[in-house]
């Protein structure tokens, strides 16, 4: 079974109706650590030894978090420059991540067609995750599409709960022998139909 490492990154996740819906039902699953990471540095004093640590024992990496501005929260970001060094995660000698898989889950309140070259976001959501993208080719990783919660605003709590639902199941998908190829052709990983919503 593989382990997977959800790094989760959101300044209010109190007040978060989505995010409360995806996290519960996962946070304490068997071969999943849920990693808090405004929980573990409000300061922003990231301990990039531990989180180094923490990286090398999973096999799939999730990025989750709310896309603010078009990308992360600010602390996710410090993650990023401050522990993907160079000679550890990328460069001649950056081989630590190596083979790793990895992926965004994100919330929006924006509904999907919001994000296209017709929609007032003008951009896709895979386009701007690209920085995440070109982030894990340099560090010789495997990206897979996001797992995307859109129109957060007016989702009803038992949509809320069925995302719930679909994220547990791409959990265990991931967790198991899946042939990540056959993962790649989506846009959203929402769309595969292991997942799909009835």
């Amino acid at each position: 079974m593989k382990k997977i490492l959800i790094l989760f990154s959101h300044p209010k996740f109190e007040s978060s109706r989505a995010n409360t819906a995806l996290v519960y039902p996962i946070k304490d699953k068997a071969g999943v650590t849920f990693h808090d990471l405004y929980e573990h540095y409000p300061d922003f004093h990231i301990d990039v030894p531990a989180e180094k640590e923490l990286l090398k024992q999973h096999d799939v990496i999730i990025w989750h978090h709310p896309l603010y501005w078009f990308s992360c929260p600010p602390l996710m970001k410090q993650w990023m420059d401050m522990v993907l060094e160079y000679n550890w995660a990328y460069g001649p000698k950056g081989n630590a991540l190596e083979s790793k898989i990895c992926l965004n889950v994100i919330t929006a309140g924006g509904s999907r067609d919001l994000y296209c070259s017709a929609g007032t976001n003008t951009y896709s959501v895979n386009e701007f995750l690209r920085p995440f993208e070109q982030t894990v080719k340099l560090c010789r990783m495997a990206f897979l599409p996001p797992y995307a919660v859109m129109g957060t605003y007016r989702l009803k709590n038992e949509e809320l709960l069925q995302h719930g639902r679909q994220y547990m199941a791409l959990i265990d998908l991931l967790q198991g022998n899946v042939a990540i190829d056959d993962l790649k052709g989506y846009a959203f990983l929402n769309d595969i139909p292991q997942l799909k919503m009835d």
